[in-house]
């Protein structure tokens, strides 16, 4: 059965191999083109162009699916439906019309509609998130539902464990939708406007760990910018400690202080403290908080003299 993939990230490319061993499989997949990326910023191929190239499904690398070369092979190639996820472009008239899509988005809707829908629900401390499968139309994340799926966020959980979960639930559910819009069967909710949140992009501010925030506030920003942007605290004017694990603690320190609890460094918080499990000095890789904590001194992180 012909059709057209449209994604570019980590966890698009996990939906397409999903779909890829389905019956659904697609023949053409559409993705960002090459860019570079890494400590050496060579150009190297999207994780959906990867993905798409061991699958042996052809590539179309993309910077606009709307221009007319671009979009005649799409129409050539997609069949009665496409299906898209995490691509990184807005898909505009005529295309939108000519060419129905389904779209996964890690998210309950009509919450987090956006850019960053996982790292927004577990910054916020929400216990639930889960994956929808709906029409895309021209409003960002509105068009109607019809597939969704509930999964609980662990209080410990980050964004790598809970992203990799999402991913097998929305290829699943694409598998499904896919198969149901084909067939004639496929039944839509409107999502409706009460209870819309929007997950924007993460920026700079959102990663900057503030110690006057409660303790479970900053645990739950640590958790949803790990592992791959990162929190970070300010040590100084100018020093920058990344945070990628932390326990919560009822008590501590004044908020910003440094005390120390069985070799490991606690930092007081607005409300509570948190333990500093996993840090990540500049220019070195990721430690245990205690070794970090004996390496650079404990006196000088206490703001003790030597």
């Amino acid at each position: 059965m012909p059709g057209v993939y449209l994604g570019t990230s980590d966890f698009a490319a996990t939906v397409l191999g999903i779909l890829a061993a389905s019956e659904q499989k697609p023949d053409l997949v559409v993705t960002l083109p090459d860019r570079k990326r890494g400590r050496g910023r060579k150009e190297q191929p999207s994780p959906v162009a990867q993905r798409a190239d061991e699958l042996g499904i052809a590539v179309l690398k993309s910077g606009n699916v709307n221009e007319e070369e671009d979009r005649a092979r799409i129409l050539e190639a997609g069949g009665d439906w496409a299906s898209i996820c995490a691509f990184g472009q807005l898909i505009k008239e005529p295309l939108l019309t000519e060419l129905p899509m389904l779209n996964v988005h890690p998210s309950l809707l009509p919450r987090w509609r956006g850019a960053a829908p996982v790292e927004r629900a577990i910054m916020e401390g929400d216990r639930e998130t889960g994956v929808c499968v709906m029409r895309l139309v021209a409003g960002l994340d509105s068009g109607p539902v019809a597939l969704r799926e509930k999964t609980p966020i662990g209080p410990d959980e980050n964004f790598g464990d809970l992203s990799a979960r999402l991913a097998e639930i929305g290829g699943r559910l694409l598998v499904e939708g896919l198969r149901a819009a084909r067939s004639g069967e496929i039944d839509w909710v409107e999502q409706g406007e009460e209870g819309v949140t929007y997950a924007e992009k993460i920026t700079g501010p959102d990663r900057e760990i503030d110690p006057s925030n409660s303790a479970g506030s900053v645990h739950d920003q640590v958790r949803g910018l790990t592992p791959h942007i990162g929190a970070w605290l300010p040590l100084g004017e100018e020093e920058r400690l990344g945070v990628r694990a932390t326990t919560v603690l009822e008590s501590g320190p004044g908020s910003g202080e440094f005390a120390e609890l069985e070799g490991w460094p606690v930092l007081g918080c607005g409300d509570g403290a948190v333990r500093l499990d996993r840090v990540q000095p500049p220019g070195k890789k990721e430690m245990d908080g205690d070794a970090w904590f004996r390496g650079r001194g404990q006196d000088s992180v206490l703001g003790l003299d030597p």
